[in-house]
């Protein structure tokens, strides 16, 4: 205190001492979070992009970065955490509720789709939509296409698409933001001779909806963006309510979605958004990889924060993944490491045939499972696609293993795979009736009355010729009668009975499925299979071993009750995470498939699912591949193992042989 003198007064002047004072928080974010993780988490203005490695702890990231922006004082309705899918953003608001408390509840959390209904049901009438507006599932905006489809194209000579393949090429033009010719040409080749059909039916289809008041999937972005760039008080007013953005998987975003991204946040460029580039494999539902590598393009002055520390697999599986990241071509580059410290190396396993490959793996699978006390359920096997997995399956169910599939169907439960033994049933025995019916369906004209008509006169005795048909046209059904007596009458091998029927089923293939293409690799692959067997019978009995729902059986009994083993395709399995990882089919040519060969872009993304297959291993990882796989559309025998794993020294990816 001292004494100021003021106009012939003396005033007395005090002076406050000033403490400085730190916030509280209730969370000890410097204990719970690494020095990457909380950089992330305490950055709160601009746009922020988190580049999360596998396994790095990302979920955990935005769970607490949502708490720190409460804990800051931020209103939790002007917070909007977007996922992609609805699960996803209620587990990480719940978690932020455990952290901090029921605040978090109230952060604006859902998928892109869920957050486009509700921001459309209020502005509706912006757009010239009736707020009751339905929202169509897939069943329902492919039947409608199919009434447009009849109305439009009438009879055709040559083949069109049918209602599923229209709405795919719609779907993947809004996505991919190119125009629908342009799918035609990419991806339905095919039909090209249709594309403005196709396109007039697309316009209908559009019309249609409108009219009646109708959206699909698609159109919930589509009309969200019109509202952001057509209305710009509206943008403004949720740009302002949603001042905190937070988007995850930033990788698997299409076009429209990053686009919305944008229009949301041009108040304030206040972005999070999270993911691994190296994860981006979904470009085939019309994801766009370049999103998340132009992110700091688009937002000017953005901050990039690598999550590096890897909380999953042991430094030796992550070893690898560097590795094969470092043949990238575009990626944020990034060395993934662990303090999770195990002696087991990942191996490289040739074997002599596919066949040697699937007793490998069954093989190993029982060893690692006992020795290491590893339970099925922490083991899986990945493959590129779900067809690679077929002859593994038979040998799984000689063993016992008890096992479920994901992302793609059991061999047998293929439709056209059906088709096939279900001839190959009948050459075995006329006398079954089910799959009789099912191959005579199978012929233009014949339905289930006319099948019970003719059964009968098929299964008795006699040449076909000499027999009265209850039909008019009797050209197919005779020629499916020839197929099977001259199978049944010839001393043939299984894999020629295979042949021959599949020789007569082509031309069904073709006009039953759009995808035949495809489907023809399934068959090629049948034959392959039935190669190994000097029965037909013996081959039939081995694929109707263990349906998927009734595989559950164990490997002894009590042994391992309630128990499987994973089957799954990379795509499906992304997330997820084992001890035993098994990636099988790992040849060039199918893994990355002869498809990508002449595409840099394809190519990577091939590369990335080798990635994502080897970053779901926690402890033990085994890549197989066998050294004679025959490829039946090049005539080329593959033999070499995958060219992401090629060159890569032996004291990070050893190399193992079967005898």
């Amino acid at each position: 205190m001292y004494n100021v003198p003021m106009d012939n007064l003396t005033v007395k002047k005090y002076t406050l001492k000033r403490v400085e004072t730190k916030s509280v928080y209730k969370v000890d974010y410097e204990k719970e979070l690494n020095p990457q993780q909380l950089e992330a988490v305490m950055q709160k203005e601009g746009a922020i992009l988190v580049i999360a490695g596998a396994g790095s702890g990302k979920t955990k990231t935005l769970t607490y970065r949502v708490a720190r922006l409460i804990e800051d004082g931020i209103n939790p309705a002007n917070i909007l955490l977007l996922t992609f899918t609805k699960k996803a953003a209620a587990e990480m608001l719940s978690r932020a509720s455990i952290v901090l408390d029921s605040r978090c509840e109230k952060v604006a959390g859902g998928t892109f789709h869920s957050f486009a209904n509700i921001i459309l049901r209020k502005y509706s009438a912006c757009l010239e939509l009736q707020n009751n507006f339905t929202i169509t599932d897939r069943a329902d905006s492919e039947d409608i296409i199919n009434h447009i489809r009849s109305q439009i194209i009438g009879k055709q000579e040559k083949r069109f698409p049918k209602k599923a393949t229209i709405l795919d090429i719609c779907s993947k033009s809004i996505n991919k933001n190119i125009p629908a010719d342009e799918v035609i040409a990419a991806e339905y080749s095919q039909f090209e001779h249709c594309t403005d059909k196709i396109n007039e039916i697309i316009i209908e289809y559009n019309n249609y909806k409108r009219k009646n008041s109708i959206l699909d999937y698609d159109d919930l972005l589509l009309y969200l963006r019109t509202l952001l760039e057509s209305q710009p008080d509206i943008r403004k007013k949720l740009s302002n309510q949603y001042k905190y953005i937070m988007v995850d998987e930033y990788q698997d975003t299409n076009t429209i979605q990053a686009q919305i991204i944008k229009l949301l946040a041009s108040e304030h460029n206040n972005v999070m958004a999270v993911g691994d580039d190296s994860q981006s494999i979904y470009s085939f539902r019309g994801a766009n990889f370049k999103n998340i590598l132009d992110f700091p393009d688009i937002f000017p002055n953005t901050k990039i924060i690598k999550l590096e520390q890897n909380y999953r697999s042991s430094q030796n599986i992550l070893a690898l993944a560097n590795e094969i990241l470092l043949k990238a071509k575009e990626k944020y580059t990034k060395n993934l490491f662990s303090t999770i410290e195990n002696p087991i190396k990942p191996a490289l396993i040739s074997a002599s045939d596919s066949k040697t490959e699937a007793e490998f793996i069954a093989q190993r699978i029982l060893e690692i499972s006992e020795e290491n006390d590893i339970p099925l359920n922490d083991i899986c096997v990945l493959a590129r696609s779900a067809r690679m997995t077929y002859e593994l399956e038979i040998e799984l169910a000689k063993k016992g293993i008890p096992y479920k599939k994901f992302g793609g169907l059991k061999f047998i439960e293929a439709a056209h795979v059906k088709d096939i033994i279900a001839h190959l049933r009948v050459i075995l025995n006329p006398n079954d009736i089910i799959s009789y019916t099912r191959i005579l369906l199978l012929l233009d004209g014949i339905g289930n009355q006319t099948a019970n008509k003719l059964l009968p006169v098929l299964t008795e005795d006699g040449d076909i010729n000499d027999k009265k048909l209850p039909i008019k046209n009797t050209e197919a059904v005779i020629a499916l009668s020839k197929l099977i007596n001259e199978n049944q009458q010839n001393i043939y091998s299984p894999s020629k009975v295979v042949q021959n029927v599949i020789k007569y089923y082509e031309p069904i293939l073709k006009d039953k499925y759009d995808d035949y293409t495809k489907r023809e690799k399934d068959l090629e692959h049948f034959i392959a299979l039935s190669e190994k067997y000097s029965s037909l019978e013996d081959f039939l009995s081995d694929l109707a071993l263990e349906p998927p729902d009734t595989s559950m059986t164990d490997v002894e009994e009590g042994a391992y009750k309630d128990e499987f083993l994973t089957l799954s395709t990379i795509h499906s399995a992304k997330g997820l995470e084992f001890k035993a990882v098994f990636i099988i089919g790992a040849v060039d040519g199918r893994f990355p498939s002869l498809y990508s060969f002449n595409s840099s872009e394809e190519l990577d993304e091939e590369l990335r699912l080798m990635y994502v297959a080897v970053t779901r291993a926690k402890t033990h990882l085994a890549i197989t591949y066998p050294i004679d796989m025959f490829d039946y559309s090049t005539g080329m025998v593959l033999s070499k193992p995958s060219r992401f794993l090629d060159g890569i020294d032996q004291n990070i990816l050893e190399k193992w042989i079967i005898e």
